[in-house]
């Protein structure tokens, strides 16, 4: 089984796979922290961390690099105007976001390097560019790359000669002016000014600090080599960041930067595009603040295809509670967070086959809650008239913990805790049970185990193992 995959890199669909046959290597474009990042930018994290989670389903592992921006002119403006150093002030919104990752249960990556504690990388890249003739250095010290001596500039976005001309706006030179030869180059080290304070590098050039793209292909090349599997972030990014990062990437190595470009659309809210003049750019205080918890969040951003600007709704996560805790229910009853300790991937999905392929169909989680949808319909009757068989137990436990540990949803939220459920006798013919089904455990009969788990399943009653034995509770799901 693969993961095929849009490539915005040649604009089709494309197996996703490591080049060694083993490993996944990919970028992901991180957060700028001078502020709160909102569930427009996390929409993007949440796609990703999906994405990571289906390669490794299929039994690859992966190396995940996600940069944090902690030198721009936002981050320097905001240290300036607040009187507090740059590193105080990145330092505060970084572990905001690391925060936020953990609410959203993100996987975190396996390296996660800062733009400031790699001005050396940059620097050694920025000579490399001047050595080849594709960046020059200004008569005031800034440092630009030259895009018209890299003739393939554009082949991610399509938009090269007139049509570059035609699109320029001025993210082109990161909404700065400075002394270049053409409009169109792009900054690679910034000169520096009095308005910057005291946030300034020595460099070949002069006191200054990087530009942003030549800080992406920096880490990047650290950490994944002069050429990867895959590189990702928002839409918004294709163009200029990614394009620039191609340009002085492939300009100093001559080998393809990444093979697969992997971009999710935008996200409006209540149909209106985010923005700080509307006050829609919620946070996920903001989500929390309306009695949801960010795991209905979670749903509600994977459930849009992720090449499509996706609409956000507070309708939307009432929806989801009902969903997740429905879902829950079934989670419970049948102990799935168990397979975690006995699962190893790949694992066969059984009858969540369907499940399966709907996420390696490029990321179709829409598809794949309407195929889980359908299980639970099919199986709901036999647990009502406990005609579940042992075998369908199994598999159903198996296939759920797949699919909700796949999407990084974590169901303990949402299950049925009520506390008159929790307070019911508990028959005695019931205990005799789990008692016979915890020595079958301690004696490694796992088989019996599972016999006796379903059968006191079906009769309404869950099992909850620890290392010290087990508890026994009501379960309501087949009175719903």
């Amino acid at each position: 089984m693969e993961l095929k995959l849009f490539n915005t890199l040649g604009r089709k669909l494309e197996i996703l796979k490591p080049e060694d046959g083993k490993t996944l290597r990919f970028y992901c474009c991180g957060p700028t922290v001078y502020g709160p990042a909102h569930i427009g930018n996390f929409r993007t994290f949440v796609i990703q961390d999906l994405c990571r989670r289906v390669v490794e389903s299929v039994g690859y592992k992966t190396l995940h690099v996600r940069n944090v921006t902690d030198v721009d002119d936002k981050t320097i403006r905001q240290a300036v105007d607040s009187g507090k150093s740059l590193r105080r002030v990145t330092d505060h919104w970084g572990k905001r976001f690391e925060n936020d990752c953990q609410k959203l249960n993100l996987l975190s990556p396996h390296q996660a390097p800062s733009a400031v504690g790699h001005i050396a990388e940059q620097i050694g890249l920025i000579k490399k560019l001047i050595a080849k003739d594709l960046a020059y250095v200004a008569t005031n010290g800034s440092v630009y790359f030259r895009i018209s001596n890299y003739k393939d500039y554009g082949k991610l976005s399509g938009k090269k000669g007139k049509g570059l001309q035609k699109n320029a706006d001025r993210r082109l030179s990161d909404a700065d002016e400075y002394d270049k030869e053409s409009w169109q180059d792009f900054v690679l080290w910034k000169h520096k000014k009095p308005e910057d304070g005291d946030n300034y590098w020595e460099s070949p050039w002069g006191l200054g600090r990087p530009g942003w793209h030549i800080e992406c292909s920096a880490m990047a090349i650290k950490y994944l080599g002069e050429s990867f599997d895959m590189h990702s972030g928002g839409i918004d990014l294709c163009f200029p960041h990614h394009e620039n990062e191609i340009a002085q990437s492939e300009g100093v190595t001559g080998k393809p930067f990444a093979r697969h470009w992997f971009h999710v659309d935008h996200l409006r809210v209540e149909g209106k595009k985010m923005s700080k003049s509307i006050g829609n750019l919620f946070l996920i205080d903001d989500i929390e603040s309306w009695g949801f918890h960010p795991m209905e969040l979670r749903y509600v951003l994977l459930s849009g295809h992720y090449r499509q600007t996706f609409n956000f709704t507070r309708e939307a996560l009432s929806a989801a509670r009902k969903v997740l805790q429905r879902f829950a229910s079934l989670y419970q009853q049948f102990d799935c967070e168990a397979v975690s300790q006995e699962i190893l991937r790949p694992k066969s999905w059984g009858s969540f086959a369907g499940v399966q392929k709907a996420f390696l169909d490029d990321l179709n989680v829409s598809k794949a809650f309407g195929e889980l949808h359908t299980i639970a319909a099919k199986i709901t009757p036999k647990i009502k008239n406990k005609s579940l068989s042992i075998e369908e137990g199994r598999d159903l436990q198996v296939g759920l913990f797949l699919t909700f540990d796949t999407l990084g949803i974590n169901l303990k939220p949402f299950y049925n805790n009520r506390s008159d459920l929790k307070n019911t006798p508990t028959p005695p013919e019931i205990e005799r049970l789990a008692e016979r089904r915890w020595e079958a455990k301690k004696n490694r009969e796992w088989e019996l185990a599972d016999t006796l788990r379903t059968e006191i399943m079906q009769s309404g009653w869950i099992v909850k193992d620890h290392k010290a034995g087990f508890d026994l509770s009501k379960n309501d799901y087949l009175n719903k």
